[in-house]
C-alpha cells in the first residue's frame, strides 16, 4: 500500500461562504467602534442645525462619506454656493481615487457587487482589508465587511437623530469625533511600514500649508497631499516596472 495513502490529508477544509461573511461582519468590528458614534454625531449635527430628520439617513445613503456628510450639514444649513460645495467634494473625495490603486476590487466579480463595493470604500474599509493578508480575502468577506460598516454608520444616525429629538440642549463638542477617528486611522497605519511613506507626506503637506497659507491651511495641504501621493504613486509604479 503506497505511504500517501496512509497518511491521513492535513490540508485545511474549505472556508464557506457563511463563514466568510462572519468573518467579514468580525472584520467590520473595530471599524464600528468609531462608525457607529460618528453616525451619531452626525444624526445629532443635522437635528441641532434645525435641519428635517431625513437628511441624515438621507445623505448616509447618498454619499456613504463621514467626513463630507459632517461638512455637508453645515453647508446646507448655511446655504453655501453649489460651486463651493462641488469644490469641497472633489478636494475631500479625492483621496479614494488613490484607494483604488490597492482596494481588493478585482475579488468581486458580479457587477452589482463591484459597483456596490466602489461605492461603499470608505477610510474604514479600506483600512481594514489593507490588514488582511492577501490570502485572506475574498469577496464574501470584503462585502460582508463593507455593508456592516454601512449598517453601523445609518444606524449611528437614526440614533443620533432620536437623541437629538429627545435632549433638551445642544451638545457641543461634535465636530471633535471626526477628528478623533482620523486619529485613530492614523496611529493604525503607524502600524505598518509600507504605510509610513504615506504618513510622511501627510505630515509634510500640513506642515507646508501651516507656513505658507495658515488661513487656507486644511485646503493646501490637501491638494498638495494629493499631488504628492499621485507623485508616490508613479514612482512606486515605474520601479515595479523596472524590476
Amino acid at each position: 500500500m503506497p505511504h500517501d495513502m496512509l497518511t491521513p490529508s492535513l490540508a485545511p477544509p474549505p472556508v464557506t461562504r457563511r463563514t466568510q461573511v462572519t468573518l467579514g461582519v468580525r472584520d467590520s468590528f473595530s471599524a464600528g467602534l468609531g462608525i457607529f458614534p460618528l453616525g451619531i454625531a452626525l444624526g445629532l449635527l443635522v437635528m441641532q442645525a434645525g435641519l428635517p430628520w431625513w437628511l441624515a439617513p438621507a445623505l448616509s445613503l447618498a454619499t456613504f462619506a463621514g467626513s463630507l456628510e459632517l461638512l455637508l450639514v453645515g453647508m446646507v444649513a448655511t446655504v453655501t454656493p453649489l460651486a463651493a460645495v462641488a469644490l469641497t467634494v472633489l478636494v475631500v473625495n479625492f483621496r479614494h481615487v488613490f484607494y483604488a490603486f490597492s482596494f481588493p476590487l478585482h475579488l468581486v466579480r458580479h457587477p452589482v457587487a463591484k459597483a456596490y463595493s466602489v461605492y461603499a470604500m470608505i477610510d474604514e474599509a479600506y483600512a481594514v482589508s489593507a490588514s488582511l493578508p492577501e490570502s485572506e480575502r475574498s469577496a464574501p468577506r470584503l462585502l460582508a465587511m463593507q455593508i456592516a460598516c454601512e449598517t453601523y454608520w445609518v444606524g449611528g444616525g437614526l440614533v443620533g437623530i432620536a437623541l437629538g429629538a429627545a435632549l433638551p440642549g445642544p451638545v457641543e463638542g461634535l465636530e471633535f469625533a471626526l477628528c478623533a477617528l482620523f486619529t485613530v486611522l492614523t496611529l493604525d497605519a503607524f502600524r505598518s511600514r509600507a504605510e509610513l511613506p504615506s504618513l510622511l507626506l501627510a505630515g509634510a503637506s500640513v506642515t507646508v500649508a501651516l507656513v505658507l497659507t495658515p488661513g487656507l491651511a486644511m485646503f493646501t495641504a490637501l491638494l498638495l497631499f494629493v499631488a504628492l501621493l499621485l507623485v508616490r504613486h508613479l514612482v512606486t509604479t515605474r520601479r515595479a516596472a523596472d524590476a
